[in-house]
């Protein structure tokens, strides 16, 4: 089976201030990478309108309300110093939720191996009644809600290895047992949440790092902290918050991970799927702001779903061809 990407062009249109680093440009990076020819055997799927229904399953509705209102017919509309809306936020938004439930679909019908989503916004701060952290709704955890109302998957996922702790993830999984949370992160940083005794009912499991901890460090705090963990509780799907400014290119935190840390993530992460789950695994863009580290870092990640272990010590495999 293949590895299908879902994208759609509203992430083009979701407009931000100048000089704010969630920006258009962050998406044509990832579409360079999509475009190089080590990834023509991909199958690129249009990510569908995403549903009010969906949304509400893990936001309240006067979120998902609060979040239609807001939207602007022109300029930009504040909800924090950092999140903010133009007039193709919303249906950017919309599009990364049905994008996540599509993915969601593809591997459960057996379409798909796997399934990545290249849009943005991000999600992973969205809360479960609060946008915040360039995020509006949380692509992840609405993932992992439909997979269970939709397939009746009993435990599903999320691992994050994005710069940033995914508090909203956290917050929205915080009481369900049978929903998993894992995240490696940069502590202290933004958005200040992520110590290890945060461990909602035992189904949190937060792995901080340190400002200059490589790919060492942050092997190690993924194996102990959070593989082992999930191997234990066996997901009937395994959802990846897959940020990319954990690279130490990213001018956003101050990890010192590289391409092959990405891959390796990947891998052990689909070995797990593998042996409970029929290797089902839907990952969704969230971080990643300098744009040739994200570039990378994006490679090195399909690079690893479409081919498993092949890429293993294969760096090529993670570039762009050089004359995209």
């Amino acid at each position: 089976m293949s590895t299908f990407v879902f994208s759609h062009p509203a992430s083009m249109a979701h407009v931000t201030p100048d000089g704010h680093p969630e920006r258009i440009d962050r998406i044509r990076a990832v579409h360079d990478v999509l475009r190089s020819s080590h990834f023509k055997s991909i199958v690129n799927r249009e990510a569908p309108l995403g549903r009010a229904e969906d949304i509400i399953r893990c936001h309240t509705e006067e979120h998902y309300q609060r979040i239609l209102s807001a939207a602007p017919e022109e300029g930009f509309e504040y909800l924090d110093s950092d999140t903010v809306m133009s007039p193709g936020t919303l249906p950017a938004v919309l599009r990364a939720v049905g994008g996540a439930t599509a993915a969601v679909d593809a591997v459960f019908k057996g379409e798909a191996q796997n399934a990545f989503l290249a849009m943005r916004p991000p999600g992973h701060h969205a809360e479960h009644n609060r946008a915040m952290g360039f995020c509006f709704f949380n692509h992840a955890a609405i993932a992992a809600f439909y997979a269970r109302a939709k397939y009746n998957a009993e435990r599903v996922a999320v691992i994050d290895f994005d710069v940033h702790h995914g508090n909203g993830t956290q917050d929205i999984f915080w009481s369900d047992k049978d929903m998993f949370y894992g995240s490696t992160h940069q502590m202290p940083l933004y958005p200040g949440t992520g110590a290890v005794s945060e461990t909602g009912v035992g189904n949190i499991f937060n792995a901080p790092l340190r400002a200059g901890d490589g790919g060492p460090q942050f092997r190690e705090a993924m194996s102990t902290k959070i593989l082992t963990n999930l191997n234990a509780f066996e997901p009937d799907l395994v959802i990846i918050s897959a940020g990319f400014d954990a690279h130490v290119r990213d001018p956003l935190g101050s990890l010192e991970l590289v391409e092959e840390d990405f891959a390796w993530a990947t891998l052990q992460l689909m070995e797990i799927a593998q042996t409970h789950c029929d290797g089902r695994v839907v990952s969704i863009l969230e971080g990643g702001y300098d744009l040739q580290g994200l570039a990378g870092g994006v490679g090195a990640h399909l690079a690893a779903l479409m081919h498993g272990s092949a890429v293993m010590g294969d760096e090529d495999e993670y570039e762009e061809d050089e004359e995209d």
